[in-house]
């Protein structure tokens, strides 16, 4: 049976943390920046969860 291979696209957006936790970045950060707010910008600077519905899936891309 062939290795399985780990999703090139999940392994760059995707952080593990010590614990075993999966992070990434939040969306609708890239452009466009001067009509968002703030408050709102630094809210979406921050890391975040991986939503516990596709916390498996994304496990699974990632080869654990």
């Amino acid at each position: 049976m062939p290795k399985m291979k780990t999703d090139s696209g999940a392994k760059k957006r995707i952080k593990i943390t010590g614990s075993g936790k999966l992070r990434r970045r939040k969306a609708f950060r890239g452009h466009i920046m001067e009509k968002k707010s703030s408050v709102r910008a630094r809210r979406l600077g921050r890391e975040t969860d991986i939503s516990p519905g596709i916390e498996k899936k994304i496990k699974k891309m990632m080869g654990l």
